[in-house]
């Protein structure tokens, strides 16, 4: 009892550190299993995989990944008729980060697509590996 009186601070620092990780292991497992931008091109190459992009439009036209789809996440939920000739398909959702897809991907399962990547690190990640980006 001593012991926590004595290190109250670093102990209620541990709980909150790991109740983030928990937290992002819950949260990534409603979205899509990660995939790093070397996974996700050899999935493009390979299975023809499509890549949604769900940031806003200024984000988009600043540089996207070539041949994707872009889609605001504040549209998907309407747009998502657009994706159903793509429902077999592997689908890899990208954002700045990695977060707002993440929660795109969950949109997509809900709407039955059972193949769903989220780009860890998002456009940030496929930028610093020398991906090309394209503003086309």
């Amino acid at each position: 009892m001593e012991f926590v009186q004595n290190n109250l601070m670093w102990i209620g620092l541990a709980v909150v550190s790991g109740g983030m990780l928990l937290w992002q292991v819950i949260s990534g497992r409603s979205g899509g299993q990660g995939v790093s931008p070397m996974q996700a091109t050899l999935m493009i190459n390979r299975e023809d995989a499509i890549v949604i992009d769900v940031r806003e439009a200024a984000e988009f036209a600043q540089g996207h990944i070539p041949n994707s789809r872009h889609i605001p996440l504040a549209a998907l939920e309407k747009r998502v008729s657009e994706l159903d000739k793509f429902r077999e398909r592997a689908v890899i959702v990208n954002c700045a980060s990695g977060n707002r897809s993440g929660s795109a991907c969950g949109t997509l399962r809900k709407h039955g697509f059972a193949r769903v990547f989220n780009l860890t690190g998002g456009i940030s990640a496929w930028d610093q590996a020398g991906l090309p980006v394209t503003k086309k």
